[in-house]
């Protein structure tokens, strides 16, 4: 999705963020899903939703090895919405008993949805679990 230098990656490590500037000290670090920011020039940042994963940095080279990852302009948050509900769906009927789908699989595909409009929109989803009914927006 992104190769090229930088001035600075901030990645969603499992135990908060992670800064990483020029002649970092080698790390390996597991991600969590959330917003990857890639800070190019003074005013220039690029912006992804980034699943969980990994993490490395050796000598100036960064590398993230995660589930997914879309760039923040390409993010259709109508679709993420949409994930985001049947999700939920899913998970209500797995938790009625209706569903014997994978609950770690529908939790995951709830956070991909949620990572997604957050980096999107720039709020917080995760302190809240989410359902969006059509034609219902939260202000």
């Amino acid at each position: 999705v992104f190769e090229g230098d930088a001035e600075m990656l901030i990645v969603p490590g499992a135990a908060g963020e992670i800064g990483v500037l020029a002649r970092h000290a080698p790390l390996v670090a597991t991600l969590k899903s959330g917003a990857t920011r890639v800070h190019l020039g003074a005013e220039h940042v690029e912006e992804f939703a980034t699943g969980p994963g990994f993490f490395t940095v050796q000598l100036d080279r960064a590398i993230a090895i995660v589930d997914h990852a879309v760039k923040a302009s390409e993010i259709d948050r109508e679709a993420a919405e949409g994930m985001l509900e049947e999700a939920n769906a899913e998970l209500e009927r797995i938790e009625s008993g209706e569903s014997s789908a994978d609950r770690w699989v529908i939790e995951q595909r709830i956070i991909h949805a949620q990572t997604q409009l957050e980096v999107a929109t720039g709020a917080n989803l995760r302190d809240v679990r989410v359902k969006l009914s059509a034609g219902e927006r939260d202000g």
